[in-house]
């Protein structure tokens, strides 16, 4: 059996194979839910056929990238390659949903031929455009399927990634829609009616509609597609939630939801899967086909997390103890350095280059400056895709839509393991006059819960430059905080530097500024600067800059007020979650008993500068200074 091309007929020796391969992958379904008597059955069979076709009649000879945004179909993406041969069919069917295995209820990228893990409706579809990006940017024109449920076109994401795959012209992103009629608890129109057809083709989208269910149509529907250069395609597949198992077939034909995330029992089960049986013709056909598919699908590989990356990260530069600025400055010169070096490095903001400073990029290198409009939940998916593909993407927001509105994108990409680097800015009562909605002041917490994200926050524009390059040159997951407001260069007591000349950024470690004994001050950010005012006017006072917090350097904290006896805490971000409650939990660990005081924002502040905001949250140098002295 020879594969077709695209725009060559899908003979009816192909026909026959997929029958007989998407029946027995039915079977695969059904077993696998029954087993683990959870799993979404209606979804992953009403997918299945056009699975069928992409994976066997394409992508198992090119491994070219499929994204299932819907991952709860997992059976039927799980069925597809252990037919195959990719993974096997009989440990999937055991270990589905089970806890000793990869096989989860929504997709695992590592998993071979699945790219990308996927579960909250909309993430996916934001990947696959950055993968079809990445292969435009790499002057490859590889096909990228994507797939997304009918009720998933209700998410605010599903919107963003049709202009942004529109507005790149991305001709080899091809989107095939599961239009079953059906979600969760409703049929669509009862829950939310969509135009998804219109909504597409007024993105500027090729839209094809199809019957989902038959191999000719749908091979037809993916050779226009081919054919069309220039734009995205939308093939609108009209399904039947449950296709080819009796029992739920029926239901889905009604529309109702029965089936979309509920397992039947195992009597139930039995005689559909009766009903489903190849018989000895169909067997042989399988059989026969199958021996003649290539298997070119292969895993992304598992990353090794922190490795340095072979980048050039140039020279640092210096701020000299004269100069004043802002981090986010720092950070742009950075970031334009690092992109003048390598070309794997992008830029990616959301209508904001000018206030994030990634417009030097945009203007040197405009290529590479990925512009995703006012979109930050497609801005950070569309990072992990790129990550991906082998880029190192700088995705720029201030930080409180960086830390809230992306935080859900953000989680599952640190699920995926992925190479983004948010760097945000605006974060603290550095906003001043914005007032509340943008003053960033928990921004920390909505990251630190994650297991493959670190956090960190530059105090000057030395420590920033050096910071930038770090997490450039090192694989992993960056959430890196800075505010707006100008900040100066933090020196040693002879007035050079600190974070300069032989100074390096290391993960995980805390700077002793200023060495003392008679109490402890722990800033982080704007914060460390008005520490060292406290600090040089009194005496024998140790000053401790913090620049990561996750991880956290609990031995340099402990070690400090071990010998002082007295800690003061300054962060510019919620007490609750700030940098106090690491350093007590620090001290809690190794049973340090000691005088704390923390200083940080216990209240929402209105508008007005930062130093006037500081003063009314208690955050002045007047309030740094009585706190030391109340416990020394």
């Amino acid at each position: 059996m020879n594969l077709p091309e695209f725009g060559e007929t899908l003979g009816a020796e192909h026909v026959k194979f997929l029958e007989a391969f998407s029946k027995s992958c039915r079977s695969s379904i059904v077993q696998m839910v029954t087993n683990a008597q959870s799993g979404h059955p209606g979804g992953s069979l009403s997918c299945l056929d056009y699975l069928s076709l992409i994976y066997t009649m394409r992508v198992c000879k090119t491994n070219e990238s499929v994204v299932v945004s819907n991952g709860h179909i997992s059976p039927a993406v799980y069925s597809v390659l252990a037919e195959i041969g990719v993974i096997p069919k009989e440990t999937v069917i055991e270990k589905f949903r089970k806890p000793d295995d990869i096989y989860e209820g929504h997709v695992n990228r590592k998993i071979p031929g699945v790219h990308y893990g996927t579960g909250p409706l909309g993430v996916g579809g934001s990947v696959s455009s950055a993968f079809a990006l990445a292969e435009k940017l790499k002057g490859k024109n590889a096909l990228v399927f994507l797939i997304m449920g009918d009720g998933e076109q209700q998410e605010g994401q599903a919107y963003e990634m049709m202009n942004f795959a529109s507005k790149y012209n991305l001709g080899n992103l091809i989107l095939f829609v599961d239009y079953n009629k059906v979600q969760l608890t409703d049929a669509l129109d009862s829950v939310m009616p969509t135009n998804i057809a219109g909504h597409y083709r007024a993105a500027g989208w090729h839209v094809i509609e199809t019957d989902g269910h038959n191999f000719e149509s749908m091979w037809q529907a993916l050779s226009e597609a081919f054919a069309i250069k220039d734009k995205p395609t939308c093939i609108l597949g009209e399904t039947v939630m449950g296709y080819g198992v009796e029992f739920m077939e029926a239901e889905g034909r009604i529309l109702k939801p029965d089936w979309h995330g509920m397992a039947p029992k195992k009597e139930r089960a039995e005689e559909g899967l009766e009903l489903i049986k190849l018989n000895p013709e169909e067997e042989e056909i399988l059989k026969n086909g199958l021996a003649a598919l290539p298997n070119e699908i292969e895993t992304l590989g598992e990353p090794e997390l922190d490795a340095e990356c072979p980048i050039d990260q140039g020279e640092p530069i210096t701020y000299s103890a004269e100069d004043k600025t802002d981090c986010r400055s720092a950070y742009g010169k950075a970031l334009l350095d690092l992109a003048q070096r390598n070309e794997n490095i992008l830029a990616m903001t959301a209508d904001l280059a000018g206030s994030v400073k990634t417009d030097g990029v945009k203007e040197n290198f405009p290529e590479r400056h990925i512009e995703c409009g006012i979109a930050e939940q497609h801005m950070v998916s569309a990072a992990g895709g790129f990550s991906l593909r082998g880029f190192i993407p700088f995705a720029s927001t201030f930080g409180a839509f960086m830390s809230s509105r992306a935080k859900d994108q953000a989680r599952v990409n640190d699920i995926n393991e992925t190479n983004v680097k948010m760097v945000a800015t605006h974060c603290g009562l550095s906003v001043g006059e914005d007032g509340p909605t943008h003053q960033a002041i928990d921004d920390i917490n909505s990251f630190e819960g994650f297991m493959h994200t670190h956090i960190l926050e530059p105090a000057d524009p030395n420590q920033c430059d050096r910071i930038i390059r770090f997490v450039a040159s090192h694989y992993n997951n960056f959430y890196v905080r800075m505010g707006r407001s100008k900040v100066s260069v933090i020196c040693k007591e002879d007035g050079t530097p600190f974070f300069a000349g032989d100074y390096e950024f290391k993960l995980g470690k805390a700077d002793i500024l200023r060495s003392g004994t008679k109490a402890t001050i722990i800033a982080a950010g704007p914060m460390v600067e008005r520490a060292l005012k406290v600090a040089d006017e009194l005496s024998d006072i140790e000053v401790i800059c913090v620049s990561s917090f996750a991880p956290f350097d609990n031995e340099t904290i402990v070690e400090s007020v071990k010998k002082t006896g007295h800690v003061v805490t300054v962060h510019d971000h919620a007490l609750k979650t700030g940098l106090g409650s690491f350093v007590k939990a620090a001290l809690a660990e190794a049973q340090v008993q000691a005088s704390i005081k923390e200083l940080g924002v216990s209240k929402y502040a209105l508008s007005g500068t930062s130093d006037e905001l500081y003063e009314r949250a208690g955050l002045a140098g007047k309030d740094i200074l009585a706190a030391v002295k109340a416990g020394s």
